[in-house]
């Protein structure tokens, strides 16, 4: 009889953790959550996974992708096992520990911009948040490996590995302070001669000047060839130096409408195509998602619905 429940008990510890690394994505972010070392954790896996007879999970280099035969598994699992777990803990389900924070990730400036005032009353109601700058190719690796529960991506994810839904169109502006706007030649520019801001230092993020090489495509049906006078990683920084008259630059428009609309800047071209960009919400597919992070990810496609 001994022996049977120590089996029993490793049967519900294993489930217990492939629970977990459904539910994170990631073998290492399910380790942690469960206070296992990843070599643990993966050992306990294969174990499920003999006793199952079919695999549950497949290696990727970063994180793992969850099969039919766990999907099925976890869909069977997670009420009981969330249930138990509270029993566990001495409480109820409705009064469990308080959830993690919601670890979010985007660019720094649709964060700073749009994410933090759409997410300010889930924060006043309780919803804890960790929010990260950086490049979305980076940002979507962390994401795959466990690091974040939510992307914000400004190119579309690809692979079976993440699930994205597109979440708003931001459109760009080819901006000048007034001063610089009265050296160029409006007429050439609005014929699609680019020529006419050749004498004005231009302003990027990066040093491939992408959003205004994209640009110069779309509206000039030409490819830009320049070195910018500027470059900050961070396009907040990028409009600030157009206000302060440094030179032109490409910026999203929710980004500047407080400035044009305040004449501190111009909008040196207005075509009836402008260049647009969809921004999509990244999450890991599988497992039913922690109720904040749900929550998070609601808001932020109801509130981008007015973007």
């Amino acid at each position: 009889m001994g022996n049977r429940q120590a089996n029993g008990a490793a049967d519900l510890t294993h489930l217990r953790t492939f629970l977990a690394v459904y539910r994170a994505g990631s073998i290492t972010a399910g380790a942690a959550q469960v206070g296992l070392s990843q070599p643990t954790v993966t050992t306990q896996l294969q174990s499920l996974e003999r006793r199952l007879g079919r695999p549950l999970f497949d290696r990727l280099p970063r994180g793992v992708a969850a099969t039919a035969a766990a999907h099925e598994l976890a869909a069977r699992l997670a009420g009981p096992m969330d249930a138990l777990e509270a029993i566990a803990g001495g409480a109820e389900p409705e009064a469990a520990a308080p959830e993690p924070p919601v670890v979010l990730a985007g660019p720094a400036e649709l964060l700073a911009t749009m994410v933090v005032p759409a997410l300010a009353t889930l924060v006043a109601d309780g919803v804890r948040l960790t929010l990260t700058a950086g490049l979305t190719d980076d940002l979507l690796g962390g994401l795959r490996a466990g690091t974040y529960d939510l992307v914000v991506a400004t190119t579309r994810p690809r692979g079976r590995t993440v699930l994205a839904e597109p979440l708003a169109d931001e459109e760009f502006v080819l901006v000048a302070a007034p001063g610089l706007a009265r050296r160029v030649d409006s007429d050439r520019l609005r014929a699609g001669d680019p020529s006419a801001l050749s004498d004005l230092p231009l302003l990027s993020y990066a040093a491939d000047l992408p959003i205004l090489r994209r640009y110069w495509r779309h509206v000039f049906d030409t490819r830009l060839v320049a070195e910018p006078a500027l470059i900050v990683g961070d396009l907040r920084a990028v409009l600030a130096g157009v206000v302060a008259g440094a030179g032109v630059s490409v910026v999203p428009r929710y980004l500047c409408a407080r400035e044009l609309a305040s004449g501190a800047i111009t909008a040196l071209l207005e075509p009836d195509d402008p260049p647009i960009n969809t921004a999509f919400l990244a999450r890991r597919p599988g497992g039913s998602p922690r109720r904040h992070v749900e929550l998070v990810r609601r808001r932020l496609l109801d509130a981008a619905k007015e973007w």
